[in-house]
């Protein structure tokens, strides 16, 4: 019988294709959730004694668009609950429960575009579409935005809200409005991919199910835009940075620099996908931020070995993502390449220029550096503040190993 954690990972695994589903189903974003909430209640008592189901999306959904009509009916004193009462009655599902993938998949890509809609401000966008199809506790957005978890939970309600109040269509913009939504999406795609790729909080640095979501909603849009760069980008960032996770950790879990990976147990057929990608991208000619990142990781996976890294080709990237997207966290991992080029000195000189002091990243780099310069005081000053600052306990044991290595010295 399935124990509590597998009935979690189910949720995680299956949320945002079942609010997805729903909101097309019932209209309205809040019943949705509830019901795929309420339906995740009855796994918990029921799957224990059952057993998962054969299709555990077809169960969620189903049971959450009985639920769903449950409560319209107990509202039903407006026509306009009776009616969709009797919509959710009438949905055609198949018999065995099961869910054609690709109507799913369109639901979630109505759903990403409704999130990402302009009418919302940019970091609701992101916020929203975290909740709804990453599955994501308002908990984790929260850490991912650095605000308090109840001003997340009140910016989730409003852009719900909103999205009620006027009416934003649940739908695939047209082929002219595509451009503009663009960016928003690709952002949450990435911010998705990044939350499993180095979980906020939580004791496993990787979360797969995160990852696996990120890349499949990147495969999506990139079905949607064959011809976009970026979308190009994003994906072959995605799956090179994805071609290392058996290598990123230990057996135990333990955290492992990229410098010391065994390269040779990186996924190559992911690696190929990747670069035959940035190929596409270099070959369009528009670089954007996601393409350069991706030719970074591209330049990584080059390297059979870590001292035969181009960190000069690297720095070059970097020099021309700074130039058309400047931001101090690319001058932080641009910093990277020139402590490798020009070395550690010049390196710090950038990064104590930066306003970073929140970023967990910051104080480990610089710490790094400091380690490297013989300034081994300030490198445990800055490896507490790292520590201090890191959700994530596979990364806080990471870098509690660097700085008890100092004290051994």
């Amino acid at each position: 019988m399935p124990a509590t954690s597998e009935i979690e990972r189910v949720f995680r695994a299956e949320y945002g294709r079942a609010v997805a589903v729903l909101v097309r189903v019932c209209g309205d974003i809040d019943t949705a959730e509830e019901a795929v909430q309420d339906a995740f209640a009855a796994a918990l008592e029921r799957w224990p004694q059952t057993g998962v189901p054969p299709s555990p999306a077809g169960w969620i959904i189903t049971t959450a668009r009985n639920r769903a009509v449950d409560r319209f009916r107990r509202e039903s004193s407006r026509d306009a609950r009776q009616a969709a009462a009797v919509a959710l009655l009438e949905w055609d599902e198949p018999g065995d429960g099961s869910l054609e993938e690709e109507s799913v998949r369109d639901d979630q890509l109505r759903m990403i575009f409704t999130c990402c809609h302009p009418a919302l401000a940019p970091n609701v966008q992101v916020a929203l579409t975290l909740r709804l199809l990453g599955g994501l506790t308002t908990a984790e957005i929260a850490r991912a935005f650095l605000v308090p978890e109840a001003t997340m939970a009140q910016r989730l309600v409003r852009a719900k809200g909103k999205i009620r109040d006027a009416r934003i269509p649940y739908r695939v913009p047209e082929t002219h409005e595509l451009p503009q939504r663009l960016r928003s999406v690709l952002a949450v795609v990435y911010l998705v991919f990044n939350e499993g790729y180095a979980a906020s909080a939580g004791d496993r640095l990787i979360r797969d199910d995160l990852c696996a979501e990120a890349i499949r909603l990147g495969r999506l849009l990139h079905e949607l835009m064959p011809d976009e760069p970026e979308v190009m980008g994003l994906l072959a960032l995605m799956l090179l940075i994805e071609s290392r996770r058996s290598a990123r950790t230990t057996a135990d879990g333990a955290m492992v620099r990229l410098a010391e990976q065994d390269r040779t147990s990186w996924d190559r057929a992911l690696v190929a996908e990747g670069q035959a990608l940035v190929r596409r991208c270099l070959a369009i000619g528009r670089p954007g931020p996601y393409q350069l990142q991706a030719a970074v990781n591209a330049v990584h996976a080059d390297a059979a070995r870590a001292e035969q890294t181009d960190w000069r080709q690297i720095l070059t990237l970097y020099d021309l993502h700074l130039s058309i997207a400047p931001s101090p966290v690319v001058a932080l991992h641009r910093a990277v390449a020139v402590a490798e080029v020009d070395g550690p000195a010049t390196a710090l000189g950038i990064v104590d220029g930066l306003d970073l002091e929140s970023h967990h990243m910051y104080h480990a780099i610089r710490a790094d550096l400091l380690r490297r310069l013989g300034r081994d005081a300030d490198a445990a000053s800055a490896y507490d503040a790292a520590i201090a600052r890191s959700g994530n306990a596979a990364e806080r044991a990471f870098l509690d190993g660097r700085r008890r290595a100092l004290d051994t010295k």
